[in-house]
């Protein structure tokens, strides 16, 4: 009982969490086997490393922010005929990232720019990179806040030690001219340093209804579309409509079963 009350402690201080949950088990299972000593510890280290990496994923999912969890598998690309499917499979193995270049998600309202931007997200973060997923119009906010406070600075190389920024639904709320140019600003200094998401219900060609600058729109497309992805939703339905009521038929099939 000593013994193991000072490997415990021992364990602790060298901070081996896994090694202190899991040596007496795995010690009887290796002598049931009849295991060497080496493939015993082995196995604790293999443990112990697996439960790190999953404590990082979870802790680069929370700092992410993102809004609500959509894996890929749960995506139904047949109702989106327009994206190919091969394609967003293909991002999700992170060689965007690395070539630190931008996906722009473009489509109307609905089809599930979000969702699969979410994935992309969870995909990375379940990588090891840094991602943090903003709404648009909070971090304009967050930007016209930063300006009056003189922040901007910080905030941009907050955003330089990420990995991949997402920037959701670019196109619902026109821009004020100072928030205009801060996203600019932001999206500028990312460019070729940082990987960046950004889904929007605008064509390229209407950008200058948010950015209310034609110049600076056209800028701004310029680095965008320099080496990007693009993704085309196209579709009549809504992608969020047709879940709902593919939910509200099996609600009601459920409830003839139950009766």
């Amino acid at each position: 009982m000593e013994t193991n009350m000072l490997l415990d402690t021992y364990l602790k201080e060298l901070r081996l969490p896994g090694f202190v949950r899991n040596y007496r088990k795995f010690a009887e299972d290796a002598a049931l086997a009849n295991l060497s000593y080496d493939r015993f510890l082995l196995s604790l280290a293999e443990q112990e490393i697996a439960q790190r990496e999953k404590n990082r994923q979870i802790r680069l999912i929370k700092a992410a922010r993102i809004p609500m969890l959509k894996e890929l598998g749960t995506f139904d690309f047949t109702c989106t005929p327009s994206l190919n499917k091969q394609r967003v499979l293909e991002l999700a193995h992170g060689g965007y990232i690395r070539q630190r270049e931008p996906v722009l998600m473009v489509g109307n309202p609905g089809l599930g720019k979000t969702h699969i931007a979410t994935a992309l997200t969870l995909a990375a973060c379940r990588q090891g990179y840094r991602v943090r997923f903003y709404d648009v119009a909070a971090l304009v906010n967050d930007l016209l806040q930063a300006e009056s406070e003189h922040r901007v600075p910080k905030v941009l190389n907050a955003a330089l030690r990420h990995n991949l920024i997402v920037l959701d639904e670019l196109g619902f709320i026109p821009f004020s001219s100072m928030g205009a140019h801060l996203i600019f600003q932001f999206c500028s200094a990312l460019y070729e340093r940082v990987a960046l998401i950004i889904t929007t219900n605008l064509r390229f060609a209407d950008w200058t209804q948010v950015f209310g600058d034609e110049r600076l729109t056209a800028a701004l497309l310029d680095r965008l579309t320099h080496k990007a992805h693009i993704l085309e939703f196209a579709g009549a339905d809504s992608y969020r409509f047709r879940e709902r009521m593919q939910r509200s038929t099996q609600s009601v099939d459920h409830g003839w079963a139950d009766g």
